[in-house]
């Protein structure tokens, strides 16, 4: 009996000894597998990540740089992990002040990507010069703008030529090889002029007065100039036909004009500005940074009224400062809607998208890349669904008597100023 339960007791212990064998072999096949596994997914990141920076730098065609570089743009931010960012206080003011006010004075940053040939041979001074100002991220609005309104070459019996104005990213760890990006993209387009300062919204003052000193160095000769944003629909066509009855060599300065804007005194507000910055209660009239135009003679005025002029954290209030340092009036025009397109009361049914309405206009701000795209087409299609009858020559009851007119764009703008929080 006592040797039977000894042999139960034996092969008990042999049984268990042996799954517990089995086990830890089954174990060590799993980690060596999971192990395999994870170095064949790096290397496929690796190897990934390889090829795509291979593709980028060793583009041949200028018909596939288009559609690489907008791959590029996209897809490589997901080849890094970015980390959110925690403000360690909700009540921290959107502008350190203090810093700016302790590196105001430092203007002059290299320039990192330049185009000196832009304004020579074999294309010559343009008659007109585009300057987009525009953000190393967003390569789609700039291929749009390239593709529609932008375009270089002769129009309207004119010749157009366009750069884009940049700095650098604020995180320059979002976009992988953004600086190769940007050296390949203005290989191909000969359109970049890049700047070694940081691209934030109180550095577009530096984006303005670096795009002035470039302009009056190597395209000292331009007749006109149009600079806005990226994200505004031009009719160039119209841009031309009020220029040719200008004069090139008087001063001109014309776009959405706000009149008598205050400065802003709330914490919570972008154009948050303290009293201690700025004292007085108005600012000078000023145009919507959304698109202005300018004659090359304006040009050389505002280049050096801008080295001296305070420097100002708002561009748009800055370059009216400028303005009123060369006792220049801006004008206002009715065909720059740099604060978007409003319906008149006397066309409630308006559909403001509207290419027959976009027709008699210069400037609308605040578009889509799509949108513009769209309305360009739509624009430029020889089946335009508009008669001439329908074709707006004075927009609705918006031009009245001129002390009216006067009155109601001073408080209207004024009031657009103070809501853009």
């Amino acid at each position: 009996m006592r040797v039977r339960i000894k042999g139960d007791a034996l092969c008990t212990l042999l049984l268990i000894t042996a799954l517990c064998t089995l086990f830890y072999s089954l174990l060590r096949q799993t980690e060596k597998r999971e192990t395999a596994s994870t170095k064949q997914t790096n290397e496929s990141k690796t190897t990934k990540k390889t090829m795509h920076t291979k593709k980028y730098l060793e583009l041949d065609t200028k018909a596939d740089t288009s559609k690489l570089l907008s791959e590029a743009y996209n897809a490589e931010i997901s080849y890094e992990e970015v980390k959110p960012t925690i403000s360690s206080s909700p009540t921290q003011p959107p502008f350190d002040f203090q810093q700016y006010l302790r590196s105001k004075d430092h203007r002059n940053f290299s320039l990192l990507i330049n185009q000196p040939n832009k304004c020579k041979k074999p294309m010559g001074e343009p008659y007109l010069l585009i300057a987009v100002k525009s953000i190393v991220e967003d390569f789609d609005r700039r291929e749009s703008v390239r593709k529609t309104w932008g375009r270089e070459g002769m129009i309207n019996g004119v010749m157009v030529q366009r750069v884009f104005l940049l700095g650098t990213p604020k995180n320059k760890t979002t976009i992988l090889l953004w600086e190769s990006l940007m050296h390949q993209e203005s290989h191909y387009y000969k359109d970049i002029l890049l700047w070694d300062f940081v691209d934030t919204f109180f550095n577009l003052t530096l984006k303005e007065i670096h795009f002035l000193s470039w302009t009056e160095k190597y395209c000292r000769n331009v007749k006109f100039i149009f600079k806005g944003d990226a994200d505004v629909f031009v009719n160039v066509e119209n841009l031309i036909n009020f220029l040719l009855a200008q004069n090139s060599t008087e001063d001109l300065f014309v776009g959405d004009i706000i009149y008598h804007a205050k400065p802003i005194r709330s914490r919570k507000s972008k154009y948050y500005i303290p009293e201690n910055m700025y004292g007085l209660g108005i600012y000078p009239a000023y145009a919507g940074g959304g698109g202005f135009l300018m004659s090359g003679t304006t040009m050389k005025k505002l280049a050096q009224a801008c080295t001296e002029v305070e420097l100002f954290p708002i561009d748009d209030v800055f370059l009216g400062m400028c303005l009123q340092r060369i006792n220049l009036k801006p004008v206002l025009h009715e065909g720059f809607k740099t604060f978007g397109i409003t319906k008149p009361s006397a066309a409630p049914n308006l559909q403001t998208f509207d290419p027959c309405f976009y027709r008699d206009l210069m400037v609308v701000h605040s578009l889509k890349a799509a949108e513009i795209w769209l309305m360009w087409n739509l624009l430029h299609s020889q089946q335009l669904p508009c008669s001439q009858k329908q074709r707006i020559k004075k927009p609705f009851h918006w031009k009245k008597k001129k002390q009216k007119q006067i009155k109601a764009v001073t408080n209207t703008q004024a009031n657009k100023h103070s809501k853009r929080i």
